[in-house]
């Protein structure tokens, strides 16, 4: 069976989001930003009569939505032991081991279903959400997706998730 690769990465496949992780033990870094930078890559079988594995253009477009998302917001981690996120009415309100920490407007939050807005966490995430809209765009030959995303310039994370 032969299979490719295919590869995006674009200036405008960013997002500039807030953000703060847990640690082990009580410790929990402080509110802060990234500007973050997300490459993908596909391999798969190439679709017949098309001969490529999934379109370039289409790709970028899922990408930037993905992006565009989660940009300019706070990172809120929803499936965290330590971290508690509230929502009153417009207000998100967030608690990490049960200390009041952050007050945010609702619109100026995205609540992601993961334990931890590490770069391992959100690339994991990007790959999800792009497979769901591959999916949903007709792709039946993806094999993998490969997902890296950077938060700062020499320093990213790597996640790889292959289909059967």
């Amino acid at each position: 069976m032969e299979s490719y690769k295919v590869t995006v990465t674009k200036d405008y496949i960013v997002f500039a989001s807030a953000h703060f992780i847990t640690f082990a033990g009580h410790r929990c870094e402080g509110l802060h930003g990234h500007n973050y930078r997300a490459t993908v890559t596909v391999e798969g079988e190439l679709e017949p009569h098309a001969w490529f594995v999934f379109d370039f253009v289409v790709l970028k477009k899922i990408m930037k939505q993905l992006c565009d998302e989660i940009d300019h917001v706070v990172l809120l981690p929803t499936e965290s032991e330590r971290v508690t996120v509230q929502i009153e009415d417009d207000t998100v309100r967030v608690s990490v081991d049960g200390k009041p920490r952050y007050v945010f407007p609702k619109k100026d939050c995205a609540l992601l279903p993961i334990p931890n807005t590490t770069v391992e966490m959100l690339a994991k995430l990007l790959s999800a959400r792009l497979k769901t809209e591959m999916d949903r765009q007709g792709a039946t030959r993806v094999s993998a997706i490969e997902m890296e995303v950077e938060e700062n310039f020499g320093q990213s994370a790597t996640y790889r998730v292959t289909y059967a």
